[in-house]
């Protein structure tokens, strides 16, 4: 009897226990709490990267067994080193046949340059800057994150939309030489603004996010949307009225000035180089090895990327599919819950990458700022489907880090 009464209460003490903590971390400050979630999930990223960087053998970037810092700027951060050391090229290098050959001009100057700064202001090397650059920016965007998120959902939900922005398979990008953590800390300020309504407040955003990474064209058929439903439709957008031409003009504002600096940064290459497509030249650089070389055809990148990579007419079948599938994320009733706003930046993203980007192994990297839709994956309540979504989403952070990141042998699969 003394066994089997002393044996009772501890399920129900664990219970009150864990009430007590869940209880306490909710009277947590919500900033701090995204704090602990973005620190704990870098560091779960760091043992991955960690465990990689022991077994990697010496190749064009790296020794073997090299350190996290060194193995966090391989890829593309070391370009970006070449930028931030040296600049840009005044002469576009082109190979025998005349053909651009890959170069600085495929990447956006503010994250080297700031990188750069930062360098000559503290002495630190490349590597340390580089990541602590990307690492900071990945922290404002996901405490940003769940401001925008807020604006929608309750705590709860945009809470865990955060969680699941901190460790979605791409993530690692938030503590590497790259510069898709200041871009989409940027882009995020920008939407948050545009939920505000501080139309004018967003133009100097724009223009830093247009010299970050390639979305200013992106953007500005966002606001150019915008603006079309606030016409139309206002009351899709939460608006109390139609906008007149009067209060147009801050929206649309913002909408030629983001158009403007997407065009900006071709145009300095022309500029610098002599060279009119010098930029659109050096990105078909980086898909001649699947394609060959010709011209840059306006939406036409997926349907050939999908036919080299699955054959016609599969290829053509699983692109439909993909895009249907797309459509009824964002427009499924449930959607409605994150605001018409973050969904018509995902449809204007979509279509931009549609005209230009040619589908590869990057791609995975290149669709993180669709993050604003995981709010509508994190509507359902289960804590079997979140705990799930969680582990989910750290297999493939290590699934990602294992087929792009780490160099093995001949690597066609860069991140």
């Amino acid at each position: 009897m003394t066994t089997a009464s002393t044996a009772v209460p501890r399920p129900r003490a664990s219970r009150a226990a864990l009430t007590w903590v869940v209880v306490r971390w909710r009277l947590v400050p919500w900033w701090l709490r995204i704090t602990v979630v973005y620190t704990l999930s870098r560091v779960l990223t760091t043992v991955m990267m960690s465990g990689f960087a022991r077994i990697q053998a010496a190749n064009s970037f790296t020794v073997q067994n090299p350190t996290y810092l060194s193995f966090a700027s391989i890829w593309d951060g070391a370009w970006y080193r070449v930028i931030a050391a040296s600049g840009y090229p005044s002469t576009l290098p082109v190979d025998a046949a005349g053909h651009a050959t890959e170069n600085a001009w495929a990447f956006m100057p503010a994250y080297p340059f700031t990188v750069r700064a930062l360098m000559a202001l503290t002495g630190a090397s490349f590597e340390f800057v580089a990541v602590w650059v990307s690492l900071l920016s990945g922290w404002g965007a996901a405490l940003v994150f769940r401001r925008l998120m807020g604006r929608f959902l309750d705590p709860t939900r945009a809470t865990f939309a955060t969680v699941l922005f901190c460790v979605a398979p791409v993530s690692v990008v938030f503590q590497v030489a790259y510069a898709e953590a200041m871009g989409v800390l940027l882009l995020l300020v920008a939407l948050l603004l545009l939920v505000q309504r501080r139309f004018w407040a967003m133009l100097p955003v724009v223009l830093l996010l247009g010299m970050t990474r390639p979305t200013g064209l992106a953007f500005a058929l966002l606001m150019v949307l915008f603006v079309l439903v606030g016409v139309l439709r206002p009351a899709w957008l939460r608006m109390p009225e139609r906008l007149t031409p009067r209060t147009a003009v801050a929206p649309a504002t913002v909408a030629v000035v983001s158009g403007l600096v997407g065009l900006a940064w071709p145009a300095v290459a022309w500029a610098v180089t002599g060279v009119p497509r010098a930029y659109t030249d050096t990105e078909l650089a980086w898909r001649s090895s699947y394609i060959g070389w010709g011209e840059l055809v306006p939406f036409t990148p997926w349907v050939q990327g999908f036919g080299w990579w699955f054959h016609q007419p599969a290829g053509a079948i699983l692109l439909v599919a993909v895009l249907l599938g797309f459509a009824a994320v964002v427009f499924q009733p449930a959607a409605r819950s994150i605001g018409l706003e973050l969904r018509l930046w995902g449809v204007a993203y979509l279509v931009y990458l549609l005209a230009v980007f040619f589908p590869q192994s990057s791609t995975w990297r290149i669709l993180l700022p669709i993050a604003p839709l995981l709010g509508v994956v994190a509507l359902p309540r289960s804590r079997v489907y979140r705990v799930a979504l969680v582990v989910l989403a750290v297999v493939l952070q290590w699934t990602w880090l294992y087929f792009c990141w780490w160099v093995d042998g001949y690597d066609w699969t860069p991140p």
